[in-house]
């Protein structure tokens, strides 16, 4: 993606040269039933870190002040600044074209853990969206665990993907989406609850690929197709299939490989937020 030079977002706030107190050390079985329930997108991830910490009892330890952030570090953060800059543009102009303000979110880089207005979190939980403080907040090492764990392509463009996806849960709270759905979910099977999150999560993917529609003179050749490898890495198949050896599809949070590449897809070739229907759609 072409990145270098252009307009970095204020609304970065750079934790990971911040001891963020106490940590969950070490992954192993729990840690990677927590990255299959919350793989980017579940706006309920931070609430999971507590039961962590209670299952691993006397594992927990005190984190020490992060090192220095590297050239790396830093030049990841540049990249990251962009991106919601990008973001931010886009969506301000979309909404001023439907009448409505944009209301600008703000995106946490941490390592290791994180306070936030939902609770506290580790890296475990993958990205997530607080409704609480309307905030991202992102351990950048999940993009390395994306690729090692479950083989998505590497490249930038994953990463403006997921950053784009958990925009799209901030649309979903301005627009009202999001609190409606979790009052839809009253009373529901769980079953039934799921559909509800499957649409959700894939109406975020939608407006990632609306996002990336109207950002196409920045894209390099390949993008897209990072972008849908990510896609196809966390469906919630994918995911149960290479972890427990079975598909349940009844217990689906984010949707599947092939509905999840779909959405974006849809976003991206129509640039029509009108076309996100999702809750229409998904039975």
């Amino acid at each position: 993606m072409k990145w270098q030079g252009r307009r970095q977002s204020d609304n970065v706030e750079d934790r990971r040269g911040i001891s963020g107190g106490k940590a969950v050390i070490g992954g192993g079985i729990i840690g990677i039933i927590i990255l299959l329930v919350n793989v980017f997108g579940g706006e309920n991830a931070q609430m999971i870190t507590p039961v962590l910490e209670q299952l691993q009892g006397g594992q927990n330890q005190q984190t020490e002040a992060a090192a220095p952030l590297s050239k790396e570090d830093e030049e990841m953060g540049n990249f990251v600044r962009v991106i919601l800059a990008d973001n931010e543009d886009i969506w301000s102009k979309i909404f001023a074209e439907h009448g409505m303000t944009y209301e600008k979110p703000k995106l946490v880089l941490f390592k290791g853990s994180v306070q936030t207005a939902c609770g506290g979190a580790s890296s475990a939980s993958g990205p997530f969206y607080c409704p609480g403080d309307r905030k991202v907040y992102m351990d950048l090492a999940f993009f390395e665990e994306l690729k090692t764990k479950f083989g998505a392509k590497g490249g930038d463009f994953a990463i403006a993907y997921v950053i784009a996806h958990e925009i799209g849960h901030h649309i979903q709270t301005l627009l009202g989406t999001s609190a409606k759905m979790r009052q839809d979910q009253q009373g529901k099977s769980e079953a039934e609850a799921n559909k509800l999150s499957v649409a959700l999560e894939l109406q975020a993917d939608f407006y990632a690929g609306v996002w990336a529609h109207y950002n196409q003179e920045n894209l390099d050749p390949g993008d897209i197709e990072e972008a849908l490898s990510a896609a196809n890495a966390v469906g919630d198949d994918a995911i149960q299939s290479k972890m427990q050896g079975h598909v349940v599809p009844d217990s689906f949070t984010h949707g599947s490989s092939e509905q999840r590449m779909y959405w974006f897809n849809r976003g991206y070739k129509t640039g029509d937020i009108k076309q996100g229907t999702t809750f229409e759609e998904i039975r």
